[in-house]
């Protein structure tokens, strides 16, 4: 037969292993490269193909029967469809597309010409695939319950820099998603969803990063199919440099790992070895062939054989990579977690996270999360002279009716004593140090009932989410944080930028909360309360603090609850004993004039009162500062005022 004429869209970067196996099948008469599509000229040292910036126009020149997209993922819908209109079939280099509309693009078309389109996920090429799947389905490990899937590569700062879309979820406004999970490791989720049948129910996800990148270098993430097997996938290319194994083309190990109640099998997908180990002490070792995924198409060009990896099977990954692409921004690694190699001029090369090999061969074995393994990264702590002083949950898992929302909790004084509580029986939608509101707009990011005018208290479906978007700023100092107020219809409300600090005072030391809500609706958003509602001294609504409900002989200044709720001045002073017999003092000063809610007898909190006796409306922003000076001991009246001096500087 005539060699199969391709063209090849993208010949830098791993368009040159495409090139590689375009010179061997073309050595064997196989195919003909008639074109490279790219930017610039590439040089080809194995003939002389019909270059141009036009993809279509190029496959109509040279009458290509096949073309390999090797393009950045942004433009793979594009190309593709511009390869299948011109004639011609499609393999098209994985992550086939950024999102599953995307993708969806890709799969009428491919319907319409009636031309083939194979993704390419090489791993899914390997004869280990239907070996694994035929030892799970005649029970040879038993009761399989899921498979985990690890990696630990290493990947230099330069990695991050090879192009433009390296290291970013979005490029010029349009989703590239360039992050461990959806690019060095898609294989491992690919060939995970390909050893297990049926639809995803759920997925999950956790994305961190600790090079200064927008995507992610170190994430996992979780898939439950509708019959409950689970699926995880733990990454990282932040871990320590190791020299690849002889043989294997400089190729970084990642592994499957299929636990059964009688056996365990391990795929080495990147090596195709499978490692099969039984009850009775036997291990048995098999490396399995791999077909290449150019070949299985030009076999499938030319005598029907049947498609390795064609489009529609790869429709469940890039659910997955969508659950990626919509998941919160991952999550700054601080750099006490990480060791940072320079080089001479100062320039970071390297950063490696310490024991996260362990890690992610961890969250495979035991299908676990990496917040599920009590990993220090993975907590959003508050340092002041290198001792932890409070703990962020972003994304906390609760119940609707308490308007879920990230809050500060485990707050303590530098002699480590607990100044906050999270869920007391009293109120159990009180969550630590945050902001919450009663009524915004009409929708209720306080929690619990809400109060209805001559009816009382009442439970409504009226609660909203704050929703963690993304840390722009995090270090053991404090953070900078964007989240969006979500109503109960999903519909935004405002969008949150929430800046937190701690820093040393002269004795303790003070913690820096300012907030700058946005109106997102497009008309004047309103603040209510269930004072402005008719329930008189319920002003509640901003900042607040939830005190422990534990400390006894509780006590506020300049004087006691009567005098200070409701007062409009610049600080307020709550004091408290731990049943130990420790005492703590938080000291609260702001400039903004708001009146302050102060509860003692019922429960102690501090907060702001946006609407204390009438509604509070906004058109554009409105922005809030409170800073709490976090004390051992009880302080008088002028103590304390000195301290609140202080805090506002």
């Amino acid at each position: 037969m005539a060699p199969v004429k391709v063209v090849l869209a993208g010949a830098t970067g791993h368009g040159r292993h495409h090139l590689d196996i375009l010179r061997e099948l073309a050595g064997r008469g196989v195919v003909e490269l008639a074109g490279v599509c790219d930017l610039r000229p590439v040089e080809v040292d194995f003939c002389a193909p019909l270059q141009s910036s036009d993809l279509g126009e190029l496959v109509a020149k040279t009458g290509a029967e096949i073309t390999i997209v090797c393009t950045p993922i942004n433009t793979h819908a594009d190309l593709a469809i511009a390869a299948l209109r011109a004639g011609s079939h499609v393999l098209l280099e994985k992550p086939p597309a950024p999102s599953p509309q995307e993708q969806r693009r890709i799969a009428e078309v491919v319907a319409e010409t009636g031309l083939a389109c194979q993704v390419g996920f090489q791993s899914l090429g390997s004869a280990a695939i239907p070996a694994l799947r035929r030892l799970i389905a005649d029970g040879r490990l038993g009761r399989v319950r899921g498979i985990g899937g690890w990696g630990a590569w290493h990947r230099p700062s330069a990695y991050f820099t090879r192009a433009s879309w390296a290291g970013k979820r979005r490029l010029d406004g349009v989703d590239v998603m360039d992050g461990a999970l959806t690019n060095p490791f898609a294989h491992a989720i690919a060939t995970a969803l390909a050893l297990a049948d049926g639809p995803i129910a759920e997925i999950e996800t956790e994305l961190f990063r600790a090079h200064p990148i927008e995507s992610d270098d170190t994430s996992c993430v979780r898939v439950r199919l509708e019959d409950g097997f689970t699926i995880t996938m733990a990454a990282t290319l932040c871990a320590p440099c190791v020299e690849p194994p002889p043989g294997t083309g400089g190729r970084g190990e990642a592994h499957l790992v299929v636990q059964g109640d009688a056996g365990r099998a391990t795929l080495t997908y990147t090596h195709d070895r499978l490692k099969v180990e039984l009850p009775d002490g036997s291990v048995t070792t098999t490396v399995h062939d791999r077909v290449g995924l150019l070949e299985n198409l030009i076999d499938h060009v030319r005598t029907g054989a049947e498609l390795l990896v064609p489009l529609a099977a790869t429709e469940r990954f890039t659910q997955v990579l969508d659950a990626i692409r919509l998941a919160p921004e991952p999550t700054p690694i601080p750099e006490r977690h990480q060791l940072v190699e320079r080089d001479a001029a100062g320039e970071v090369v390297s950063r490696v996270l310490p024991g996260v090999t362990d890690l992610v061969r961890r969250s495979a074995l035991e299908l676990a999360l990496y917040s599920e393994l009590d990993v220090p990264w993975t907590r959003v702590e508050l340092l002041v002279a290198e001792r932890p002083v409070a703990v962020y949950e972003p994304r906390p898992d609760l119940p609707a009716t308490d308007s879920p929302r990230p809050y500060l909790h485990a707050v303590r004084t530098l002699g480590g004593v607990e100044v906050t509580q999270v869920r007391p029986e009293d109120h159990v939608h009180h969550l630590g140090v945050g902001v919450a509101i009663s009524d915004l707009g009409g929708v209720n990011f306080w929690g619990g009932r809400t109060y209805v005018k001559d009816q009382g208290p009442t439970w409504l479906d009226d609660h909203g989410t704050q929703r963690h978007v993304a840390f722009t700023r995090l270090d053991d100092g404090g953070f900078t944080e964007h989240l969006e107020w979500i109503g109960p219809d999903g519909r935004p409300v405002a969008r949150e930028e929430r800046t937190v600090a701690a820093r040393p005072l002269g004795q303790g030391w003070a913690l820096d909360f300012a907030f700058t809500l946005t109106n997102l609706t497009g008309a004047p958003l309103e603040i209510n309360s269930s004072a402005t509602k008719g329930r008189a001294g319920a002003g509640y609504g901003g900042f607040f603090w939830r005190a422990p409900g534990t400390s006894g002989e509780r006590t506020t200044l300049p004087g006691d609850e009567r005098a200070v709720h409701g007062s409009t001045g610049p600080w307020l002073a709550m004091s408290g004993t731990t049943p130990e017999g420790r005492d703590w003092t938080l000291v609260f000063a702001q400039a903004d004039g708001d009146p302050w809610f102060v509860r003692v007898e019922e429960y102690p909190g501090v907060g702001q009162a946006l609407a204390w006796e009438r509604p509070l409306t906004f058109e554009t922003t409105l922005r809030r500062r409170v800073v709490t000076a976090v004390l051992d001991g009880r302080l008088d009246a002028d103590a304390a005022s000195a301290v609140a001096g202080e805090l506002l500087r």
